[in-house]
């Protein structure tokens, strides 16, 4: 596809987004106490079915929130969410075809977002301009061009989103966050994330894939402003193991656990990164890769002496299911898998006598309030940190306060995922063009 042919289909989409006008009753005036919130569900996904709908069914009843219609392009799982939620919901739902009819109905306040990858921005864009507040998965995009036009929008409209980052819910994670933030860990001198599992079906639908016909679908509606290609029911159904629909392992795991490090650091994104990786294992035709290594940089733009490094690792071949996330500092190490805050690896008495300096050890702390746990698989139910994210939305779509996760903290993450894509997918050091909100990659932009 020649590039003045995909600019059109871009901007095309862009403007199709963007001609929702604001329904009558689509908060002209902030909701009421006792008024109805009526939500829409865009996409009935794995996702929504095994955690978003048990975590939405926890509080609707005491919020006085409702699903109302559910939006896919698939005719199957279309009538598959229609047949659930009446259940769930006790009432009929409204099975629409597509996004431009369940905004037509004009019988929304919200909905939730739990699409391809690619489509999280577009269809946060398409949901505020329709005038409905949105929780909307992760990652936020992944690319800089969606994800400048949906956080214009989405700033614009001042309505209420959700990113699904849901670890700023947790009890554990924001006491973290505010001892970090209290100056008493000390600067942060590098981070290790870490992601493994062994699934060689992860993401896979072999099903699926053999039950999906392209007459019961609209493949050019799910490919919105992508480059046309033909038909396929894996890159559909298996949208996370094919770019340009996924990024894979950045956008699938890394934009949760990157997303910790900017909101502890107040930092927005990353000033460098570099990656490798590749197909190791789970030689199935996919094209994102299997394994993982991105180092990151961060700290202030202006000051390239002072900062600390981010590591992140993930391989989909060998691990059991337990992410690690661990930041240190000259004075020990903050772990959230065991929630406590030790002198582990600090500056001790005899190491800092040497250079006349004065030893450096952090008490323990316990940060766990709670027994909330990071979510383990996408095929649990309903976790409590996903329940709780899930809940500060509704809240918020009540107070009409902000969210935990606001679209900001989605761009930001955004970011640090495009760019680890972008040096997986060049082999260069990637930067960040503050001035044009671009992934540079060398000296070019990153792009499709």
């Amino acid at each position: 596809m020649n590039k003045s042919r995909r600019e059109f289909i871009k901007k095309s989409a862009y403007a199709a987004a963007g001609a929702f006008t604001f329904s009558a009753k689509s908060y002209a005036n902030i909701i009421g106490a006792n008024d109805r919130v009526r939500v829409g569900v865009v996409g009935f996904s794995d996702r929504f079915k095994s955690s978003l709908m048990p975590c939405f069914v926890n509080h609707y009843k005491a919020l006085n929130f409702d699903i109302v219609g559910v939006s896919d392009i698939w005719k199957v799982k279309r009538e598959a969410g229609q047949a659930q939620l009446k259940e769930k919901m006790g009432h009929d739902v409204k099975a629409y075809r597509n996004n431009d009819e369940l905004y037509g109905s004009k019988e929304l306040d919200a909905v939730i977002i739990s699409t391809a990858d690619f489509q999280h921005a577009l269809h946060g864009l398409e949901a505020v301009n329709a005038g409905c507040d949105a929780y909307i998965e992760k990652p936020f995009a992944e690319t800089m061009q969606d994800a400048r036009a949906a956080l214009k929008a989405i700033k614009e409209s001042k309505k209420i989103v959700q990113i699904g980052s849901q670890r700023r819910s947790g009890a554990n994670y924001q006491e973290a966050a505010n001892f970090i933030k209290s100056g008493k860990f000390g600067p942060t001198t590098m981070v290790e994330l870490t992601w493994n599992v062994n699934q060689p079906g992860r993401w896979r639908r072999l099903d699926a894939v053999a039950q999906m016909r392209e007459e019961d679908t609209d493949w050019k509606r799910f490919l919105m402003n992508r480059p046309f290609e033909p038909f396929s029911a894996r890159k559909h159904l298996e949208f996370r193991l094919f770019w340009p629909y996924s990024s894979g392992l950045p956008g699938q795991w890394m934009s949760h656990q990157i997303d910790t490090v900017h909101w502890f650091s107040g930092l927005k994104h990353p000033r460098s990164v570099v990656a490798n990786g590749g197909i190791y294992a789970w030689k199935d035709g996919r094209e994102n890769w299997d394994t993982i290594t991105a180092v990151f940089e961060y700290g202030p733009e202006n000051d390239s002496k002072s900062g600390f490094q981010v590591t992140f690792a993930s391989r989909m071949h060998n691990g059991e299911e337990n992410p690690k996330e661990l930041y240190y500092s000259n004075g020990g190490e903050l772990n959230l898998n065991t929630n406590l805050v030790t002198p582990t690896g600090g500056l001790s008495e005899g190491h800092a006598k040497v250079m006349n300096l004065q030893a450096n050890l952090l008490p323990e702390v316990n940060l766990k309030k709670s027994d909330e746990k990071v979510e383990a698989s996408a095929n649990t139910g309903g976790d409590s940190l996903t329940s709780g994210h899930m809940l500060n939305w509704m809240q918020c779509v009540r107070s009409r306060k902000e969210t935990n996760a606001p679209v900001e903290a989605g761009y930001s993450h955004a970011i640090a995922c495009i760019m680890a894509n972008a040096a997986a997918r060049t082999g260069t050091k990637v930067t960040f063009d503050e001035v044009k909100q671009e992934v540079m990659a060398g000296n070019k932009v990153f792009g499709i």
